[in-house]
C-alpha cells in the first residue's frame, strides 16, 4: 500500500486485508457499539499479539489516511474531546506481560496492555510496587494510565507517573518502533521521551511497553479521618500537614454540600513508626476533632463515578493554599444554579469535582464559570465526563502560550493526523 490520499469506499477491502495478514483473521473485527468513543462508531478493531504486529498496522493504517484510537482497557476512553475521526480502534489488550522484573534493581518493563491490578500482584511476590494508584486498577492498563496521567493519592510521597516512568517503548504512525530511556534509574541518556508521552492521550505514539522504578511494599499501613468544621479549616490542616516533618503517604480532603469536610491522611511503614505519626498528626489537629480508622476512603475518587445520576465531573488543578476558596466558590455557585457539588482533593491542588443536577444547562454554567475564574488564576479545570444533552465544551483548559510548541510537537510526531485526531488540547 503505497502512501497518498485517503481512500474510501472499496480500497478499504484491501487495507482490512493488509492488516488480517499482520495479525491475522481472528484478531480483526468490525466495530461494535460497545466499541464506540464519545458516540463516534469505529470500522474496525484489531488486537495486535506484540509491538512488531502493533507497529506495522499503524503503518498500514497511517498509509491508508485513516484514524486510529488506541484502547487499553479502556476505563477512559470518554476523556477528551470527541474525535474527529476513528475508523480503527488499535487495542493493546494483548499485549499483556511483565517482560522482566529486575527485583535487585528495583525496575520492572512491561507491556502496555498489563492491568496495573496484575502488575501490582507480580510485583508483590517480591514485596515491591509501582507507587500509583490509578483509579479502576483491575481494568486500568499501562499504557491507558500512562497516556491519561492518571496518577492518585500516592502522588504526594512518591510524585507523578513522570517520575516513576524511566523508559518507554512506542510505535510511531510510520511504523517505526521507537525507545527511550533504560532499565536503570540513573539514566540520562536520550531525549525524555517517556515524560513526553505521558498524560499526551495517545497522541503521539502508541506506547508499547514502560519500564518503572519501583518501591517496597510498606510493612502497615495507617488511616485516619478527621472531621473538621469547614472548609477553611480542612484547608489548614491539609497545608499544617504538608509544612510537618509527616511521612504521609496521602493527603485528601473530601467535600460534599451539606455535610461537614473530612480530612484523610495515610501514613505507611512499622507499627511503632505508625503510633509515632498518628500521635503526631493529633497535636497538629484541633482537640475537638474525632480521628476514626478509615482505608476505604481512599477510593473515593472513584466513587465519584458510581453514580448514574445525570452529572458531570471535572479534574481541578489549584495551587494547595487556595483549596478553601476555590470549592467555597463552587459551593456559591452549585446552591445558586441549583446543582448538587461533591468534591476530593488532593494535598498537592489535584482535584476531581461531580456536578449533579436534572438540567445539565445548569451544570454547563457551573463549569465554565469556574474555568474562566481558575485559568485567571494560574489554574486549570478539564472537563473528564458530561451528560450527552450538556452544551458543547471544550474538555481541555487553554494550554496558553505552550500552545504552538505542542502544535509543533505533534506534528513532528504523527503529520498526517493519525492519532487520536481532535481529542486534545486545541482540537490535536
Amino acid at each position: 500500500m503505497q502512501e497518498g490520499a485517503p481512500i474510501a469506499g472499496a480500497e478499504l477491502c484491501g487495507v482490512w486485508d493488509d492488516l488480517r495478514a499482520i495479525a491475522g483473521a481472528e484478531n480483526l473485527r468490525p466495530g461494535e457499539p460497545g466499541d464506540s468513543v464519545a458516540g463516534v462508531q469505529p470500522e474496525m478493531v484489531i488486537e495486535p499479539a506484540n509491538e512488531t504486529e502493533l507497529a506495522g498496522a499503524l503503518r498500514c493504517i497511517n498509509a491508508a489516511g485513516l484514524a486510529v484510537v488506541p484502547r487499553g482497557g479502556g476505563t477512559k476512553l470518554a476523556w477528551g474531546n470527541r474525535p474527529a475521526c476513528a475508523n480503527v480502534v488499535l487495542s493493546t489488550a494483548r499485549l499483556d506481560h511483565v517482560i522482566e522484573h529486575a527485583w535487585a534493581d528495583l525496575t520492572v518493563s512491561v507491556e502496555a496492555g498489563c492491568n496495573i491490578q496484575n502488575l501490582q500482584n507480580a510485583l508483590g511476590c517480591h514485596g515491591q510496587r509501582v507507587a500509583v494508584d490509578p483509579i479502576w486498577p483491575e481494568r486500568a492498563t499501562v499504557g491507558g494510565v500512562l497516556s491519561t496521567n492518571d496518577t492518585g493519592t500516592l502522588r504526594i510521597r512518591y510524585g507523578a507517573l513522570r517520575d516513576l516512568i524511566i523508559g518507554v517503548t512506542i510505535a510511531l504512525p510510520d511504523g517505526t518502533l521507537a525507545s527511550s530511556g533504560g532499565k536503570v534509574v540513573k539514566n540520562v541518556a536520550g531525549y525524555d521521551l517517556p515524560k513526553l508521552l505521558t498524560g499526551a492521550l495517545g497522541t503521539l505514539g502508541v506506547i508499547t511497553r514502560a519500564v518503572f522504578r519501583l518501591h517496597p511494599l510498606p510493612h502497615n499501613v495507617r488511616s485516619s479521618t478527621l472531621m473538621v468544621r469547614d472548609l477553611e479549616a480542612a484547608n489548614r490542616l491539609m497545608l499544617a500537614v504538608q509544612g510537618s516533618r509527616l511521612a504521609q503517604t496521602g493527603l485528601q480532603a473530601r467535600f460534599m454540600a451539606g455535610l461537614g469536610p473530612e480530612v484523610d491522611v495515610r501514613f505507611e511503614g512499622t507499627d511503632a513508626g505508625l503510633a509515632a505519626q498518628a500521635e503526631a498528626l493529633q497535636k497538629l489537629a484541633d482537640p475537638a476533632i474525632e480521628a476514626v480508622a478509615a482505608d476505604a476512603v481512599w477510593q473515593a475518587r472513584e466513587k465519584l463515578w458510581s453514580s448514574p445520576q445525570k452529572a458531570a465531573i471535572a479534574k481541578l488543578s489549584v495551587v494547595p493554599a487556595s483549596i478553601s476558596g476555590t470549592y467555597s466558590r463552587i459551593r456559591d455557585l452549585a446552591d445558586s444554579f441549583d446543582v448538587k457539588w461533591s468534591a476530593v482533593v488532593q494535598g498537592t491542588g489535584l482535584g476531581w469535582l461531580r456536578l449533579e443536577a436534572s438540567r445539565s444547562d445548569a451544570i454547563h454554567r457551573v463549569l465554565i464559570t469556574v474555568r474562566t475564574e481558575l485559568e485567571r488564576a494560574g489554574g486549570s479545570l478539564n472537563l473528564l465526563h458530561h451528560p450527552a444533552d450538556m452544551p458543547a465544551m471544550d474538555a481541555w483548559s487553554s494550554a496558553g502560550d505552550a500552545f504552538p510548541l505542542m502544535l509543533r510537537v505533534k506534528q513532528q510526531f504523527d503529520p498526517r493526523g493519525t492519532l487520536n485526531p481532535g481529542r486534545y488540547i486545541g482540537g490535536i
